[in-house]
């Protein structure tokens, strides 16, 4: 019996073996949950926006004067410094005034002969006045006295009238400027021959403190401006118009649209736009070739997207929003215009709503997500 123990104990140890194999099987594993997609929304909110559109443009002058001389004769003096501010009324030049002061002596003589003619025929016919009515002349010598007396009279009137002329060509013989502005290059020299019927000018002054800038535009694209000036947020104000730098940038000036042309060019098609731009320090200059940034419309209380946060499904433009559970959702919109990489939604979402941004790519419909703001919003 002894003898039987050992082998009674090398029994137990297999099958005790075999149950701790047992034991060490592989065990269950736990459900493990996808990770929720973070995404990042911004809030839509009413905001202005403005549809524009750059256009080339050339510089005019509001105001521009060819100096000419109303009378002829030489030029004596320059008055001015060429390309210098000149004030209306100033003198600009000199022609010789000695021959129009000699003709103006020449006409107050004529005057006074032709005043002491009336006063002689005044005098004859005063004198002849009591002998008519009493008949010791005849009536013929009496109406040929009151008809030398008309004369007299109507040749004082005339040698005035001559008179006024040749104080007035004396005074046309200082050319003034009509306007105030800049003068430029005198065309004319001292000692030239001018005369009224020149066509060359002997200067040009250019009013540049204010200045118009041509547009020119297709005419059918006229119908839309005029709607846009017509809208109620814009019969005040205008639509907004910006004269721009080289680099793109709008110069710090005011302009603002006067009107649009009622005449389309046969050749190209475009009808011209005039836009009245403040310049008091003069960086515009006529005949320059600019930029204008002009507003084609105005929205003051539009939303917005921007233009990474519409996906296209079969062509139609959707945007993915965020529910106030934080689920995601796809809905259709209507698109307006894209303006500054935005598109102005017509239709479909409202303000407050909170659209997806960034990382639409993940989503699928009622999916929960975890939202972060557009920082750059």
């Amino acid at each position: 019996m002894k003898i039987d123990k050992p082998w009674r104990c090398l029994g137990v140890l297999p099958a005790l073996m075999l149950a701790a194999l047992g034991g060490c099987g592989p065990a269950a594993e736990p459900e493990v949950k996808p990770p929720v997609p973070q995404v990042t929304v911004m809030t839509l909110a009413p905001s202005r926006l403005v549809l524009t559109e750059d256009l080339p443009a050339r510089v005019a002058p509001v105001r521009v004067a060819d100096i000419r001389p109303q009378v002829s004769g030489i030029v004596r003096r320059r008055l001015f410094e060429q390309g210098a501010e000149v004030r209306a009324g100033q003198a600009l030049f000199e022609i010789d005034p000695a021959p129009f002061r000699a003709e103006e002596e020449a006409a107050a003589a004529a005057l006074q002969r032709a005043e002491a003619a009336l006063a002689r025929a005044r005098l004859q016919a005063e004198r002849l006045e009591p002998l008519a009515q009493a008949e010791a002349i005849s009536r013929q010598l009496h109406d040929d006295a009151l008809s030398q007396r008309q004369q007299a009279e109507a040749d004082v009137a005339q040698a005035r009238a001559a008179l006024s002329r040749r104080r007035l060509d004396l005074k046309l013989a200082t050319v003034e400027s009509p306007i105030s502005g800049r003068i430029g290059q005198t065309l004319v020299t001292e000692g030239a021959l001018v005369a009224s019927g020149d066509s060359t000018p002997m200067a040009r002054v250019q009013q540049i403190d204010t200045v118009y800038v041509d547009v020119r535009r297709p005419a059918a694209s006229l119908d839309a401006l005029r709607q846009a000036m017509a809208a109620p947020a814009t019969r005040d104000g205008g639509l907004p118009v910006a004269v721009l730098r080289d680099d793109g940038s709008p110069l710090d000036v005011k302009a603002h649209m006067l009107f649009s042309g009622i005449e389309v060019n046969a050749d190209t098609g475009d009808v011209l736009l005039r836009v009245q731009v403040d310049n008091p320090q003069q960086r515009l200059l006529p005949g320059m070739f600019v930029r204008v940034r002009m507003a084609l419309a105005r929205f003051d209380a539009a939303l917005a997207v921007p233009q990474q946060a519409v996906v296209r499904i079969g062509g139609k433009p959707h945007v993915w929003t965020v529910d106030t559970d934080a689920k995601a959702h796809r809905i259709a919109v209507t698109l307006g215009e894209l303006i500054d990489r935005q598109y102005r939604v017509t239709a479909g979402l409202s303000a407050g709503q909170q659209v997806v941004v960034a990382g639409m790519e993940r989503l699928a419909e009622g999916m929960p997500v975890a939202t972060q703001a557009d920082s750059a919003r």
